[in-house]
């Protein structure tokens, strides 16, 4: 069985954080990034990285879980519960997609409601309650490609190759999509503004602006 990974970005709230996000994605081996919400996003940090990672884009979190499920991957929330498992102690059983909360409230109850297990982090220093996310990010990738037995890149002197950067897949800091998941999307837009709601989080944002507000300062 290979074993692949993936990262769902929903609710981050710093705009910087997706960028080096990918980075990291890109790094420890990362299938597929996949955005929930609005398709642009902010590559700031990620040096070039956003080239070398597939992403995928869903209007809603039970949009994103129905794909990763016909995948037979899990959903692993990365998140202190109750029932959490320290990571090191690496309970994966197949591919599992990594859905980390938001730095500031964590993993909505919405969000919380898709996820198989959870992981969480041991701190060892009483400095700070958490993590940055993208830390957070790396850590738990990183454990996850330990589990899997990802193959290490090739090394140069004191860094790794980088790939040949591959063909253009999309426009800068834009996840494209076909033309009928874009009429789709306007469809809801009309739909929900009829109804006189928004996001499905009923922030009272429409979805033309919820990553500017997910992913605001």
């Amino acid at each position: 069985m290979v074993a692949e990974s993936y990262v769902v970005v929903h609710n981050i709230a710093k705009r910087h954080n997706v960028g080096t996000l990918a980075r990291s994605a890109t790094a420890l081996g990362v299938s597929e990034l996949i955005l929930v919400g609005r398709r642009d996003f902010n590559s700031f940090g990620s040096h070039g990285s956003t080239s070398h990672i597939r992403f995928r884009h869903f209007h809603s979190l039970p949009d994103a879980r129905n794909f990763l499920k016909e995948k037979d991957c899990d959903i692993c929330g990365v998140e202190i519960t109750d029932n959490a498992v320290a990571v090191n102690q690496h309970p994966f059983k197949r591919s599992t997609a990594f859905l980390l909360g938001n730095e500031g409230t964590g993993l909505s109850a919405m969000e919380c409601e898709i996820c198989d297990f959870f992981v969480y982090i041991p701190q060892y220093g009483g400095g700070t309650a958490s993590l940055n996310v993208t830390v957070a990010a790396s850590i738990v990738l990183h454990h996850f490609g330990v589990w899997a037995g990802f193959s290490e890149r090739i090394r140069d002197g004191n860094k790794f190759v980088v790939a040949e950067r591959p063909a253009q897949r999309m426009r800068r800091n834009y996840c494209t999509e076909m033309a009928d998941s874009i009429i789709e999307e306007r469809k809801i837009r009309r739909q929900n503004a009829s109804n006189g709601f928004f996001d499905e989080n009923g922030s009272g944002e429409s979805p033309s602006n919820l990553l500017d507000t997910l992913f605001g300062d």
